[in-house]
């Protein structure tokens, strides 16, 4: 991390006046955090970058990323570093020298591209949760909801909601719901909250109620993301 950006985690860590709990099981071994390579403009957003890292470590869980030591990014992995779980930072290699900078922490597994990136992230993954972020961010979002819908994976997928950061997003999928184009089943992909302890215990109870799209099709999508994505992805 960055000078700056190191300063700004302790700074954060001291304003944590949470208890931490005893470490506790979880469901999950591994968890995909989809966020912003930027830390945001509202230090809401860093303070929940750690949280979430927090949880992770109190719930015993390791974390797959898109492998920026910057921005929310370089916080979430810091935080679950320091905790003591494995960190697994995935990324293309014309990426490194524009996302990496500073000391990075944890494994860095470099991949072709940006569809070998997503496809690794998710078959590494057992749940993912979105920070706030930008396109990228969302992109890689509405990707594993999309995937989730189709039946290539049953994994759960959060939305942290960071002081409403992501309300106009959601309201807009209520009304493609609304207006045909999202089964309300779908709809029940997303799980939200605004506090990462709330949206792991929602994760933790998650189970699948939306209908398969095309869940017995034959994925032909090894040429593409490198392996066979039904498989490996919903593994």
């Amino acid at each position: 991390m960055e000078n700056q950006q190191l300063h700004l985690y302790h700074h954060l860590q001291h304003q944590q006046l949470e208890r931490q709990p005893n470490s506790m099981n979880s469901r999950f071994k591994r968890v995909c955090v989809f966020c912003g390579s930027s830390p945001g403009k509202n230090p809401s957003y860093q303070l929940a970058a750690i949280q979430l890292g927090k949880q992770l470590v109190e719930r015993n869980i390791d974390l797959v990323y898109g492998g920026g030591s910057i921005g929310l990014m370089g916080l979430v992995s810091q935080a679950v570093f320091d905790g003591g779980r494995h960190v697994l930072g995935v990324i293309p290699k014309t990426l490194m020298p524009r996302e990496i900078t500073g000391e990075t922490v944890g494994e860095v597994r470099a991949v072709s591209g940006m569809h070998q990136r997503k496809a690794e992230m998710a078959r590494q993954a057992d749940a993912f949760i979105a920070l706030p972020g930008g396109y990228g961010t969302l992109e890689e979002l509405l990707e594993v909801i999309t995937w989730a819908q189709l039946g290539i994976h049953d994994k759960p997928v959060g939305l942290l909601n960071v002081d409403g950061y992501y309300n106009s997003l959601l309201s807009f999928i209520d009304k493609a719901v609304d207006e045909g184009f999202i089964a309300p089943a779908a709809r029940d992909i997303i799980v939200s909250a605004e506090t990462s302890q709330e949206l792991m215990c929602k994760l933790e109870e998650y189970e699948p109620k939306h209908s398969e799209v095309a869940s017995k099709l034959s994925w032909e999508m090894e040429q593409q993301l490198g392996f066979t994505a039904k498989s490996d992805i919903a593994r």
